[in-house]
């Protein structure tokens, strides 16, 4: 793919070489001469794999689905998104099903509540492409925080890892990891609801960077 400019994860513009391991439909956010000019076109924000039944789609044609590209699941989970219920049918019941048990409802939720949660959860009002200082962070103990949630350390995007570690965040991949504290209140990037499907068995598909 031609190095172009493309929206990150964290809802800035930036150029990105890089595709990792899913993509995802926000709408259209390209004009007719194939630019850039919006952040998203859509409520639904799902993450699909990069690759399905051999299909084939344009990455930035006019009234047409622009695909964006994502690390791996938790940067996904981080930036608004949930699993497609179409190319990735088992993840998104399986996220579906954590959302509910951490809800202690007994029918599992629909996706359009699914998706009305994150729509509230993800950005304050604002408009334009880079929409970075419109995301919505929270506080919640960081020793509550499961596996694969994402927290903003002076600035920086990390991943919470097992045992106590957590690791930065890059374009390339996750970085060494290194101690992080059990106690105290983190600055959660990853919505409530994605959070929640984290701790009730929801288990995100991340970058080899993360296991190195």
């Amino acid at each position: 793919m031609p190095r172009r400019n493309r929206i990150d994860p964290w809802g800035d513009l930036h150029a990105v070489p890089g595709r990792g391991l899913f993509t995802g439909n926000r709408g259209c956010i390209v004009d007719d001469a194939e630019q850039v000019v919006r952040h998203h076109a859509s409520g639904l924000w799902i993450t699909c794999v990069t690759a399905f039944k051999g299909r084939r789609y344009a990455l930035a044609r006019p009234n047409r689905w622009t695909p964006i590209f994502f690390l791996d699941d938790a940067v996904a989970l981080a930036a608004g998104h949930r699993p497609c219920g179409y190319c990735r049918r088992d993840d998104y019941h399986a996220y579906r099903d954590a959302v509910t048990a951490g809800l202690g409802r007994a029918d599992p939720l629909k996706a359009s509540a699914l998706d009305r949660r994150l729509v509230a959860e993800r950005l304050r009002r604002g408009r334009g492409i880079d929409r970075a200082a419109d995301r919505k962070r929270w506080p919640a103990p960081y020793g509550e925080l499961p596996d694969g949630a994402i927290v903003v350390v002076d600035g920086h995007a990390h991943l919470v890892c097992d045992d106590g570690w957590w690791r930065p965040f890059s374009f390339e991949g996750w970085g060494p990891p290194t101690r992080r504290p059990l106690r105290g209140e983190a600055d959660v990037l990853t919505p409530p609801t994605s959070v929640l499907a984290l701790a009730n068995g929801f288990i995100p598909a991340l970058h080899p960077s993360a296991a190195d």
